[in-house]
């Protein structure tokens, strides 16, 4: 079959960007098939939860640790343990952070993840939680990638159920990071609502994924969503398992903004369960 040179020439140029695009293992970026909104419900019985009902340490088969002091990317200033700051009792997770030393640093803390006993590819998830008080601390429950498919942080996503720093009391957050919006550009797509006892009451904090949006909730009043720009994993890297995050950070570029309270310590958050919905087909 003849072929003309502009041809050939367009060709050669694809097989060439094809080849470098297999050599990084990075995807290229196009267009998604338009995602419309099509109503998608849940289903009413939780396909995965925990109600801490058991005293002692949390259940191995649902949670383990992250465990370390690195700053975790934000410059924060505890060393999360893989236990020691968090317990079961009465019916509620307890999360402590301390003011002790700990290879180097001097405050301790707990980030519980589900990575590898639980992920999952859209869904409802419904934490009920009473926040830490005190300036300095920085909560979080909030879902990460179970596989970095399309880069490390922001290329493959991050979902906020909610986030609170301590200096702005009552105050919660509900976000998302992506490579086209992030904080570290200072454009990452998020919604605030002030809830009142957020850190004397227990509320319940909620984020519905579907293929067409994430929106987030605050005893059942949704204050945030963003919809699917159908541009691409660069705006929307919402379509692999991501896995669930409870954490108290102390300190860190938000969190320790206006300095932390030493007074404060030790501080608990208490989450009295942690519930996932499995999204109807």
């Amino acid at each position: 079959m003849k072929i003309n040179k502009l041809a050939a020439a367009w060709i050669v140029s694809a097989l060439v960007l094809n080849a470098c695009t297999d050599k990084k293992n990075i995807p290229a970026v196009t267009p998604d098939a338009p995602v419309v909104d099509l109503n998608w419900q849940f289903e009413t019985t939780p396909s995965w939860q925990d109600n801490f009902d058991n005293n002692g340490a949390p259940d191995p088969s649902k949670w383990s640790f992250d465990v370390g002091g690195s700053g975790w990317g934000n410059n924060e200033l505890q060393y999360y343990t893989s236990g020691n700051n968090v317990s079961v009792l009465d019916g509620n997770l307890n999360i402590t952070a301390k003011k002790e030393p700990s290879n180097g640093r001097q405050y301790t803390s707990a980030r519980m993840i589900t990575k590898g006993l639980g992920d999952w590819q859209y869904g409802r998830f419904e934490i009920r939680a009473k926040l830490p008080k005190g300036k300095g601390t920085w909560p979080a429950f909030w879902l990460l990638p179970s596989d970095n498919a399309y880069g490390v942080w922001p290329s493959s996503g991050e979902i906020d159920i909610m986030e609170h720093v301590g200096f702005d009391m009552n105050n919660v957050h509900s976000s998302v990071h992506c490579s086209a919006y992030n904080h570290s550009r200072g454009n990452q797509k998020t919604s605030s609502k002030l809830v009142g006892g957020a850190t004397d009451d227990f509320h319940v904090y909620r984020v519905d994924w579907t293929p067409y949006a994430v929106k987030g909730f605050v005893d059942g009043e949704q204050y945030f969503e963003f919809t699917n720009e159908n541009t691409g994993f660069t705006t929307w890297p919402f379509n692999k398992k991501f896995y669930l995050i409870l954490n108290m950070a102390i300190g860190g570029n938000w969190g320790g903004a206006q300095g932390v309270d030493d007074t404060i310590f030790p501080v608990t958050m208490q989450v009295d369960y942690v519930k996932v919905f499995k999204m109807i087909e």
